[in-house]
């Protein structure tokens, strides 16, 4: 569920009204929910409420320090994949003993970083990075806590670019070498091991291999306490899916996921940690755009936005649905038209639906992708010299402009002309 409901004709974010933050701020512009992201915060922690938990928001979903001080304020951890990321839980007042650090690619600098402000764990991917943070530790005097990110060759059903969790993607060690893997590790004196770390992949919406995944999880720990490792912590990552199309069957929701992770690894003892972004933030957000014209062609009509897929790359990247509704709402029985909905940068990859029946709009005319509190304002970029969009945060009945959008000449201010030109 969400808070943005039709109020006296109108749009709003909980008790605010679109077009007055849109009158406010100007267009196009992300609005996110706090009563939402509340709710499906609290989701999670009641699905894992019969065992040790802790559920860490995964900031690459969305990454607002105003987001995540929400978040952390209801006693969520975090989990970051990049020294930027690391200072963004920070800056939200998130303590170190709260953040695990997950992705292939940490830099030495990251893991210093790290340590040295403070760490959960790390959740490493491969012997190199092992052997690294290892020596990095040992030169700043510390241990680090880890976990070691097995690779289950479990295949997700969701899309191949999000997919993260079968032998041929670049995530984690192969499940069959964990034992020789853990034994290194446990070599290593600059290293504690904790537990194990797995993550699938994302948007799934079948808990089937959820459930492979963590069998194979619960028969890995047996096997390594055997061999004497301390597996006291298991995080499983994120991935459960959201609805993007209103009306169509939903996903396994949060109580299903956490009786499933109570079936498969609860005998086991240990705190469970999850990742969830998507789940949290993906309904908690809408991005808000104008028309700024409705043009005819030779076969169809033309709905051009000034949103683009700078702003929300996902349709271009993914292919990916996101439900448009109007502010002012339509009328009962209101006549529809078949649009595709584009933006104006000028590739034709910028075209956000095809054919998408809505209720007749005109220029001026404000309208909402559903659904884009996830990677949307994380994957914006400036192509084009367009600036990133303002991000808003609602309250009841009150908003604040989180990230305000940039200048022409601040974003001109940035680039420096040699001495030479």
């Amino acid at each position: 569920m969400d808070h943005f409901t039709y109020k006296d004709g109108h749009l709003h974010a909980e008790d605010v009204s679109l077009r007055d933050i849109a009158a406010a701020v100007g267009t196009p512009f992300y609005c996110y929910s706090t009563a939402t992201l509340t709710r499906h915060y609290q989701l999670f922690t009641q699905a894992l409420s019969p065992m040790p938990h802790l559920v860490c928001f995964a900031i690459k979903s969305l990454s607002n320090v105003a987001v995540l001080k929400t978040l952390g304020n209801l006693g969520a951890g975090m989990d970051v994949v990049s020294g930027g990321e690391y200072l963004r839980a920070r800056a939200a007042g998130v303590s170190g003993d709260k953040i695990v650090f997950s992705g292939v690619g940490k830099t030495r600098d990251e893991m210093a970083l790290a340590l040295n402000g403070g760490i959960r764990q790390f959740n490493v991917e491969s012997e190199p990075e092992m052997r690294a943070l290892s020596e990095v530790a040992l030169s700043l005097g510390k241990v680090a806590p880890i976990t070691i990110r097995v690779n289950p060759d479990v295949d997700a059903k969701t899309h191949e670019k999000i997919a993260t969790g079968k032998k041929e993607n670049k995530f984690g060690i192969p499940i069959s070498r964990a034992v020789e893997v853990y034994a290194e590790a446990a070599r290593l004196k600059g290293l504690r091991v904790v537990g194990i770390d797995v993550h699938i992949g994302s948007q799934l919406t079948d808990l089937a291999p959820f459930a492979e995944a963590y069998q194979k999880v619960a028969d890995l720990t047996v096997l390594l306490r055997a061999q004497g490792h301390t597996i006291e912590r298991l995080d499983l990552g994120g991935g459960l899916g959201i609805p993007y199309t209103r009306g169509n069957e939903a996903p396994p929701l949060p109580a299903d996921y956490g009786a499933l992770i109570q079936r498969t690894l609860g005998h086991l003892g240990c705190e469970i940690e999850i990742e969830p972004g998507r789940l949290i933030a993906g309904n908690a957000g809408i991005l808000v755009s104008k028309v700024i014209y409705v043009k005819s062609g030779e076969e169809r009509e033309f709905l051009i936005l000034d949103a683009a897929m700078n702003d929300l790359v996902r349709p271009s990247m993914y292919g990916a649905h996101h439900d448009i509704e109007p502010v002012v709402q339509p009328a009962p029985a209101h006549d529809r038209a078949s649009y595709d909905v584009v933006g104006p940068v000028c590739e034709t990859g910028d075209t956000f639906a095809k054919a998408r029946a809505l209720p007749h709009l005109a220029e001026g005319d404000l309208v909402a992708f559903r659904s884009a509190g996830a990677y949307g304002a994380v994957m914006a970029s400036e192509y084009n010299t367009r600036p990133l969009i303002p991000e808003v945060l609602v309250q009841g009945d009150q908003f604040a402009v989180i990230r305000a959008r940039p200048s022409f000449d601040e974003i001109l201010k940035r680039d420096t002309i040699p001495v030479w030109l």
